[in-house]
């Protein structure tokens, strides 16, 4: 059995919640359990959930957070009551196909793995028909993760390019018996936990093709830049290295660990409160980020993944912060205004 847990908080409008729902209940693998969970919705998304559960009797559970715990307080009261072997996560604004959970099974009891991954669409409104395609893993990660060559170079691509954390599906045992669970109160909790779970496979596996729908639109979290969430983003790469530790992986995945840090914690965080951070104290916070990353990994330029992924021209600006913030605060807000001066 599959259980899906999908948090939900506020998804009521322009039947959001309804799509998600309909696509779950439809689902073509009989063996499902769909696990809602209400976050403290302030809109009708508790009573939409209801009349589901209503309506689908054992193949809907509805619960109910305490307080507003974000989505990761959903996920882990979902986790509680999961009963299924297989878990998967689903956001309460997006759908899937309708064979969506069954050929991900399918795939697994195929090749034994215990994870297995797809692509998603991008889309901006409510379809079945593809829109973009996003290729969330990559053929090559396919097969064994064990302490081979090969193995080993698998899982070190997953730590890095690991995709999405909802377009997938996992073996009750990678999940649950590893003691993690997801950070509350705050967003960016599925970086925070994701590694130690790399860390736990054993074999992966991926069908290229875009079965999951993301709905983009202007209330997602990716699209929101504040204080608050920019330090969200933060935690969650302190908390991911502390995962790191405390399984016992940081030293062996290293490079890997000190990028996916470096993108997460500093460079995206840096150039989000740049670019976008409305509230006061903006050269404060930019220069305390930058001096926490030197102190966390003072040779991050060096790292190989960070000099061939990283944009010459954030790279350039971020060694200029390194050397000097004030005259990187300076330099990078008198490009922003040329640059709106000039293209508007």
């Amino acid at each position: 059995m599959v259980s899906v847990i999908v948090p939900v908080y506020n998804m009521a409008s322009d039947d959001k919640l309804v799509h998600c729902m309909d696509s779950l209940v439809r689902q073509t693998l009989p063996e499902l359990e769909i696990l809602a969970v209400d976050d403290c919705s302030t809109d009708d998304s508790l009573q939409i959930l209801r009349k589901y559960e209503e309506t689908y009797p054992g193949r809907v559970r509805v619960f109910r957070t305490d307080r507003n715990r974000h989505q990761g307080g959903a996920k882990n009261i979902g986790l509680e009551h999961a009963a299924g072997d297989w878990i998967g996560f689903i956001d309460a604004d997006d759908w899937i196909v309708p064979d969506y959970y069954e050929r991900l099974v399918a795939k697994a009891e195929e090749t034994g793995a215990d994870v297995v991954g797809t692509d998603y669409s991008l889309v901006s409104s409510y379809t079945m028909e593809p829109g973009r395609q996003v290729h969330n893993n990559r053929p090559e990660q396919e097969g064994i993760l064990d302490e081979s060559e090969e193995g080993i170079r698998r899982r070190r691509s997953l730590i890095v390019d690991f995709g999405s954390l909802v377009v997938k599906i996992y073996r009750r045992e990678i999940v649950l018996d590893c003691g993690s669970r997801f950070p509350e109160d705050i967003f960016y909790e599925d970086n925070a936990i994701a590694k130690t779970w790399i860390s736990r496979m054993h074999q992966f596996a991926y069908i290229p093709e875009p079965m999951y729908f993301y709905l983009q639109h202007a209330d997602s979290t990716v699209h929101t830049v504040t204080k608050t969430r920019l330090q969200d983003r933060m935690v969650s790469g302190r908390l991911m290295l502390e995962e790191a530790k405390r399984c016992g992986y940081l030293e062996k995945f290293r490079p890997e660990l000190e990028y996916a840090f470096t993108v997460l914690f500093y460079k995206n965080t840096l150039f989000s409160a740049i670019r976008e951070m409305k509230e006061p104290g903006k050269y404060r916070f930019v220069t305390e980020l930058a001096k926490e990353m030197k102190e966390t990994f003072p040779d991050f330029q060096q790292n190989p993944y960070y000099r061939e992924r990283t944009d010459p021209e954030e790279m350039k600006y971020m060694a200029l912060q390194m050397r000097s913030p004030l005259l990187f605060y300076l330099a990078y807000t008198g490009l922003l205004r040329y640059r709106q001066l000039r293209y508007g």
